[in-house]
């Protein structure tokens, strides 16, 4: 990746509060548990004019108890590997440590530029104690205070100064479709991805809470060009202990919120789940697009058509009335039809876009609704003289003008969406019905 800038460093020496300080955002999950941060999150810096893409990496640790460890230091690894420049970040509380050694013994074999930050110099008397990190052998040492921003523009200009000059820039997260990949904890979401992106790029352990933050990574192959949204298992309220795990779910909901479309994992081996009918109610108050993903279908005994249909019918059953949405059976461990999840996806996508003529709209439900009026209420009878589409919604929103829209009720407004559906692709997408008074 281009103009890359990969924050490294033992654990708790703030290198996620300077991600979040650098990127202008509370992106990645501050605490002082160390080993918060376990896989690379992106986010992006703007100086001087110039954009440039940061990943913030889990601290470096050896021989700990931590079993995370290894996958942590290879997540590291790659993030050295891949960046253009790399922020090596001390803590100047603590002075010089072991691990600071390790990790500058791996820098400078790296070759790559290597910008070494003593961080918490949150007063003046901190400054002197930076001298002592001369002895790793990277040069000045920047003092900075990352909670209070004290330094970090002239940080900033130094990795500007460094920076290998290209021509081409990451484009921003806005004019891209986003996909949210939600589900309980353990039903798959890290591994999909990583079958997707064809790396390793999320740490995968059977240990339920692995994820934490939501992770944003940029898909541009086979003809696709949107951003998958990596995001922590969601929880029932009263199952979750820690302030991380928190942090973690409200992370993984302003995914949902931000998404576009939501693909939906569930657990083959487990069933369908009422943590699974929350999660899908919180993609429906949302108003976003819906795929379903059964994933580990692999681990299947029965693969027959007729237990695939009793699956999907089981899903439909548990999250009607909303029933028009993809239901793909996937395997991200043999790769088992993930692609086809990525096509649902962005069919779902371009649904949301889909755009009907008023003039096709009125042909077709008008003759719906000669067919089936409007009840009767109190003696009151409705009609509706004219419908149209509203232009620049963020779904399909329709606009149904009657003398009486106050006597329309829910049932009616449904038979008008299953027309809608049964006449217009929306599978996936949301509909919205009004009615408004002529």
């Amino acid at each position: 990746m281009a103009r890359l800038i990969a924050i490294v460093g033992r654990p708790n020496v703030g290198k996620s509060t300077l991600f979040n300080r650098l990127t202008q955002s509370r992106t990645a999950i501050v605490d002082d548990t160390a080993g918060t941060t376990r896989d690379r999150q992106y986010g992006k810096v703007d100086w001087c004019g110039k954009e440039y893409s940061i990943v913030d990496t889990g601290g470096w640790v050896v021989n700990s108890d931590d079993i995370f460890e290894e996958e942590i230091n290879k997540q590291v690894n790659i993030a050295i590997d891949e960046a253009d420049v790399i922020l090596f970040v001390t803590d100047v509380t603590n002075g010089v440590t072991d691990l600071d050694d390790h990790v500058a013994e791996i820098l400078r074999r790296s070759k790559k530029p290597v910008i070494l930050v003593t961080n918490k110099a949150d007063n003046n008397e901190w400054l002197y104690n930076a001298a002592e990190f001369y002895s790793l052998g990277l040069g000045d040492p920047f003092a900075i205070s990352a909670v209070s921003g004290s330094g970090t523009g002239d940080l900033l200009d130094e990795i500007v100064a460094k920076m290998p000059i290209t021509d081409s820039e990451e484009d921003g997260l806005a004019d891209i479709p986003k996909f949210a990949i939600v589900g309980r904890p353990n039903a798959g979401k890290s591994s999909l991805l990583n079958a997707f992106i064809g790396e390793e790029r999320h740490i995968v352990t059977d240990i339920a809470g692995t994820t934490r933050d939501s992770i944003y990574t940029r898909y541009n192959k086979y003809g696709f060009d949107f951003y998958l949204v990596d995001t922590a298992g969601i929880r029932k309220k009263g199952k979750v202990s820690e302030d991380i795990e928190y942090y973690s779910v409200i992370r993984s909901i302003r995914a949902i919120e931000n998404s576009d479309v939501c693909i939906l994992m569930i657990d083959a081996t487990r069933g369908i789940e009422s943590q699974d009918v929350n999660i899908f109610s919180l993609i429906q108050r949302n108003k976003k697009g819906l795929v379903v993903c059964v994933n580990k279908w692999d681990l299947v005994e029965n693969k027959s058509q007729e237990a695939i249909i009793t699956f999907e019918n089981a899903i439909r059953n548990r999250f009607a009335p909303f029933v028009d949405f993809p239901i793909v059976f996937t395997s991200a461990m043999t790769k088992q039809r993930i692609h086809r999840a990525l096509e649902e996806a962005m069919k779902v996508y371009e649904n949301r876009k889909r755009v009907v003529p008023t003039s096709k709209l009125n042909l077709v439900m008008q003759e719906a609704i000669a067919a089936y009026p409007p009840p009767a209420t109190k003696g009151k009878y409705v009609k509706i003289k004219y419908i149209t589409m509203l232009k620049g919604a963020t779904i399909p929103t329709f606009i149904f003008f009657c003398n009486l829209p106050q006597w329309v009720k829910e049932p009616y407004r449904r038979y008008l969406e299953n027309k809608i559906r049964a006449n217009w692709d929306f599978c996936g997408t949301p509909i919205n019905v009004y009615m408004r008074e002529k």
